[in-house]
């Protein structure tokens, strides 16, 4: 799907059976952020992938080792929303490519830190530059005050997903 979401025509929405409904996708929030997570991040990997050698999954995993060297595997899916087994199969193969290092906690044999390798650190410090000018672009339709608030707006839904999550 590429442009804006589609738009109901008249036509379409007067054959609808009496007390049927129809999502306005011009309206309905979790297409736009759907819509909008899907079209960046299929870019991206195509992006990251050609210049860097990464997809955007393992740019998302990257970028959290900068900020919280050291986490475990369980921090990453939680921050990042995805499931164990893709993150542990992605860290598996950023580990084998010399990206990532993994290391067993002495204390806990069951529990184990990642950091970024020099070669890690040396690939994130190349794809910040493009990711923070994709960022800049993006939001250049709006002014600062306009990027300020969208960025609290998204912050504040971000921290509502327990309401339909169905978690803390």
């Amino acid at each position: 799907m590429t442009g804006s979401p589609p738009k109901p025509s008249r036509r379409a929405a007067a054959a609808q059976p009496h007390g049927a409904q129809t999502l306005d996708l011009e309206r309905y929030v979790p297409a736009f952020i759907t819509f909008i997570a899907n079209k960046l991040s299929n870019s991206a990997t195509a992006f990251y992938q050609r210049e860097f050698g990464v997809n955007v999954t393992e740019w998302r995993i990257m970028s959290l080792l900068a900020i919280e060297p050291g986490i475990a595997a369980s921090r990453i899916c939680q921050v990042i929303g995805f499931n164990k087994g893709p993150v542990s199969r992605t860290l598996a193969d950023m580990q084998q490519r010399g990206l990532i290092a993994i290391r067993t906690d002495p204390n806990d044999g069951r529990s184990h830190s990642i950091s970024l390798s020099a070669k890690g650190r040396a690939t994130h410090d190349k794809v910040i530059v493009a990711a923070l000018e994709r960022e800049r672009r993006l939001m250049s339709c709006l002014d600062a005050d306009e990027q300020e608030m969208l960025i609290d707006l998204l912050r504040r839904l971000h921290n509502n997903l327990g309401a339909v999550t169905g978690e803390p």
